[in-house]
């Protein structure tokens, strides 16, 4: 188990020697101390990083291409160990760091390995005699900032971009779920990624996350993360004016309509909010259900719930895992007493499981509130097995709800009616629809969200143009084109 900075192609402790615990969200058990980045860490892998640049930049793209391609294999011949390492640190179910966290990850290098040698110019129509193209060249050094609740995946969406058109990076994961991230490095090494081109400073967001995002010489920042947070990360990146790109807060809306498939619609709508424990910026936390099977759809949406099997995240029975850390189930179960006192009604859940063998762990029941659209649990972020019922009458209502929040991530509808999804899908104030399904992705289509749910997108060529600089070239083709004041 890899516990140390990965700062010039090394694994190095901290300057200051400081650690930080890295617990078992199943049991509170410690799993190992890890070194503590703060702002003399992160100097010295962002120099690591700019001495690193200039030869990467100008290494062939279909070499940078065989080393992501490379990557992506090796991800896959150590697959149950990254799996394994995902379950124990972040308490997803073990079936799915195996089934889903793993195999996303190697697809994401591969499809960014594959588009390296593919990042194409233009050649732009202008008066005669002149001739002017445009390159995409690479930043520079990016800094990039993981969360908790997705780690390896997330740090494939971050530098599989940002390598690929020619980038260095220093990445921070999350000083609580570090450990795929940093297992992610020597992977790297392992393939022949040259010294500095990938740094690895897992350390507190007050003190590496500053520094990273401050830095006069990091000249663009991608962070996945709280609204609150990002906000604190455009405010630090001032001094230089470098490029943001952020992954922020949700509340997405899944709206079902009385035509849709309700066996389909009612498994759909779980899967949104229940898969990894709902801590999921995209979760479907707003369940907006058709007056007219409402009743016939929470029946079944709750007796689901109930049958979801809580337990040891590295059981491949598991179903749903503990949250994360203990601090954030506090602040989920904190919820159900702000919906009670605004006149929610708990609807099933909204405690801790009472079986003893998850007594020690931080583990929340799948919980379904019934609540208004102005009330809290409808427009805060909960992050959580927490789901929101909210019932509507006509189409026009079904959106307002929708739209009523100040986020825009993800969003769902449910209908066999393909003129109304496509119709609302183009309303929906979201960075992304699913139309009777959710949560899908794929490392081609662009993911990302409007409003207080950040700008700027991960993957998909949308990722490579925000990864890259736009510069154009202008060629006197004609010499008999004189400039003015020509003698």
């Amino acid at each position: 188990m890899l516990n140390q900075l990965f700062i010039d192609g090394q694994f190095v402790p901290a300057v200051a020697g400081g650690t930080i615990d890295v617990v078992s969200p199943r049991d509170g058990a410690l799993i190992t101390r890890i070194a503590a980045a703060e702002a003399a860490d992160v100097d010295l892998a962002v120099a690591a990083a700019q001495r690193a640049f200039p030869a990467w930049a100008a290494l062939a793209a279909a070499e940078r291409g065989r080393l992501l391609l490379k990557l992506a294999d090796k991800i896959e011949e150590h697959g149950e160990t990254l799996a394994q390492l995902e379950s124990l640190d972040t308490g997803h179910p073990i079936r799915d760091s195996r089934g889903l966290d793993v195999p996303r990850t190697a697809a994401c290098f591969r499809y960014f390995g594959g588009m390296a040698d593919k990042i194409e110019g233009s050649v732009i129509p202008v008066e005669a005699g002149f001739l002017n193209y445009v390159q995409r060249k690479p930043i520079g050094v990016v800094g990039q900032i993981v969360p908790w609740n997705f780690p390896l995946m997330f740090t494939s969406w971050k530098m599989g971009p940002a390598l690929a058109a020619g980038n260095t990076v220093v990445i921070k994961p999350s000083e609580i779920t570090p450990l795929s991230t940093l297992y992610i490095a020597q992977l790297m090494k392992e393939v022949g990624f040259p010294d500095g081109v990938v740094n690895v400073v897992p350390g507190y967001g007050h003190t590496a996350g500053q520094r990273l995002a401050e830095h006069q010489d990091v000249g663009k920042i991608a962070f996945t993360g709280s609204t609150a947070t990002g906000r604190r990360i455009v405010e630090a990146s001032q001094g230089n004016l470098k490029r943001i790109q952020l992954e922020l807060g949700g509340k997405g809306a899944n709206i079902v309509f009385d035509d849709a498939n309700l066996d389909a619609a009612v498994n759909g709508a779980a899967w949104a909010i229940f898969h990894n424990q709902g801590q999921a910026c995209i979760a479907g936390s707003r369940l907006i259900l058709h007056e007219n099977i409402a009743d016939q759809f929470l029946e079944r949406f709750i007796s689901l719930a109930r049958s979801i099997r809580l337990g040891d995240p590295m059981d491949p029975e598991t179903e749903m895992g503990p949250l994360t850390s203990a601090l954030h189930r506090d602040r989920v179960l904190a919820y159900v007493d702000i919906a009670r006192e605004q006149g929610g009604r708990i609807l099933t859940g909204g405690k801790a499981p009472q079986d003893p063998a998850l007594a020690n762990g931080f583990y929340v029941e799948p919980t379904v509130v019934e609540a208004q659209p102005g009330d809290r649990v409808a427009q805060e972020e909960v992050f959580g097995p927490f789901v929101t019922v909210l019932r509507f009458k006509t189409d026009e209502e079904a959106l307002a709800i929708a739209n009523s929040t100040e986020y825009g991530l993800g969003s769902g509808l449910w209908t066999q009616n393909l003129s109304r999804a496509h119709k609302l899908a183009d309303a929906i104030h979201a960075g992304m629809c699913w139309i009777n399904c959710y949560k899908r992705v794929n490392p081609g289509s662009p993911f990302g969200g409007v409003g207080q749910s950040g700008y700027g997108r991960e993957m998909g060529f949308e990722a490579i143009h925000d990864y890259t600089e736009a510069r154009s070239v202008w060629v006197n083709v004609d010499a008999r084109i004189a400039p003015h004041f020509a003698r």
